[in-house]
């Protein structure tokens, strides 16, 4: 039996040698600017460092404390080796494959396009050398991230392979980087890991495009109800007013619409639990991707609200503005008028203006506070009461702000075009029925019970205790 246990000892050997760096050598292939910069890290974090090239004493300048050395003699002197070069050039590897045996190969390419090749560039690597241990990893940072360190946008390391202590020893050598690694299973997930940098904004995908369609939507709604009504009805053009003052109403209208969208999925994830009385069945498919965009749905309508702000801002400027008020003010003092102070409307105005900027000023600190290098320094708890209790203070206030820009507008009808709502009115309905819905869970008999559900507590539970009372 002790016999049988020895040889497993001594195959973990080189696990127990990454536990001391600085009497390990590692070896890279390839000194492009993704070899020189893992070569930087590794000789930072206590790790010797050589180099194979085809051209040793010609290869460009490398990291102080590495070497430089032929393929052949740089593959027999570690027992790690990461292979940075492309995928076309992995043919001299073939005629290495009696100095690679055995030997861990961490593979870091990635191509050009998806589906480029039959089979991943990690799957080929290891069908040419198969003596070595081939391991994907290190292929989704970029050699800015590799040479400054692990950022906070920027700390994990996936990787995968058929070698459990293969990926042991790179998830070793990734640690003492500084990287937190994922392990994703066997190498036939090489081909998702190489896909991974392939991906442009997977996340904001259903954000962006929901954000062009409203935008979409309210411009073509209101360019008929204000341009194109009064080209029609009463003859006037003011097309002009496309560049800043329909645009001024759609940020805005967009901008409340995503930030409800925000808390809408949580309200009725909420009740989904209550209806359901259990929290340990899943949420449908299309409530779990919506609840994952919430953060970009968040920041999308930050940058709304931010352009409002801006637009709002240089509406004094405007031409148009200016021949307004001097036209008024002239036609005033040709008819030696003037208007009387109207203390409701100050209060309206103030009142707008004021709920506006505390509304914004909140909205800004929740797109802060969503920054990794800033959330990662919340606990939990504050970081729940900033995005949850803050978020519906926000929504609260830009929802007031919008009904008080309102006012008695909808008593009027000459504010109906074509027996049309405004565009206020609409984008009222989202952010006014995730309010009333949010509302309802305060009531103590609804937050009392999702509470329990919440900490473990399910209905059937209730039931089979009172069958068993009625039993007994």
């Amino acid at each position: 039996m002790s016999e049988e246990v020895k040889p497993e000892s001594m195959s973990l050997c080189p696990v127990s040698v990454a536990a001391t760096p600085e009497h390990e050598l590692l070896c890279i292939f390839g000194t492009g600017d993704l070899g020189r910069s893992l070569g930087h890290r590794l000789l930072q974090a206590g790790y010797k460092v050589v180099y194979g090239s085809r051209r040793p004493h010609s290869c460009g300048p490398l990291p102080p404390g590495a070497q430089a050395m032929s393929h052949e003699v740089a593959a027999k002197s570690a027992n790690l080796v990461f292979i940075c070069v492309h995928r076309e050039h992995y043919d001299f590897l073939e005629t290495l494959a009696p100095q690679l045996m055995g030997k861990v190969l961490v593979d870091v390419s990635n191509n050009l396009k998806k589906n480029l090749y039959p089979e991943a560039n990690a799957e080929y690597l290891q069908r040419i050398v198969p003596g070595a241990h081939v391991v994907k990893a290190f292929n989704t940072l970029s050699a800015w991230a590799l040479q400054n360190g692990p950022s906070d946008a920027n700390r994990q390391v996936y990787l995968c392979g058929n070698s459990a202590v293969a990926k042991q020893a790179v998830t070793e050598s990734a640690s003492k980087l500084g990287f937190t690694v994922l392990d994703r299973g066997s190498l036939s997930a090489a081909r998702e890991l190489e896909d991974f940098p392939l991906q442009l904004f997977p996340e904001w995908r259903l954000p962006i495009r929901l954000a062009i369609g409203l935008t979409a939507f309210f411009f073509f709604y209101l360019l008929i109800r204000d341009v194109v009504f009064a080209y029609v009805e009463q003859g006037k053009d003011i097309s002009f007013r496309i560049m800043v003052s329909l645009a001024n109403k759609v940020f805005p209208i967009v901008s409340i619409i995503m930030l409800s969208l925000c808390y809408l999925p949580g309200v009725i994830a909420a009740f989904l639990q209550l209806y359901r009385g259990t929290k340990y069945k899943r949420f449908p498919d299309w409530l779990d991707r919506w609840m994952l965009c919430r953060k970009q749905l968040g920041l999308l309508a930050l940058a709304f609200a931010s352009l409002h702000v801006l637009y709002t801002l240089i509406i004094p400027i405007r031409y148009h503005v200016r021949h307004w008020i001097t036209a008024n003010t002239i036609s005033k003092i040709k008819e030696n008028k003037t208007s009387e102070f109207d203390t409701t409307m100050a209060w309206r105005t103030d009142s707008y203006y004021s709920v506006g900027i505390l509304g914004y000023g909140l909205y800004l600190l929740l797109g802060i506070s969503s920054l990794p290098s800033v959330s990662n320094t919340l606990s939990w708890r504050e970081f729940s009461f900033i995005q949850s209790k803050l978020g519906y203070l926000t929504l609260f206030f830009c929802t007031f702000h919008t009904y008080l820009y309102g006012w008695d507008k909808f008593l009027r009808p000459s504010y109906y075009k074509w027996y049309t709502l405004p565009g206020y009115m609409l984008s009222l309905v989202v952010p006014s029925v995730v309010l009333v819905l949010r509302l309802l869970l305060f009531l103590p008999c609804m937050d009392r019970t999702l509470t329990r559900i919440r900490q473990g507590w399910e209905r059937s539970d209730a039931e089979n205790d009172s069958k068993k009372s009625l039993l007994t």
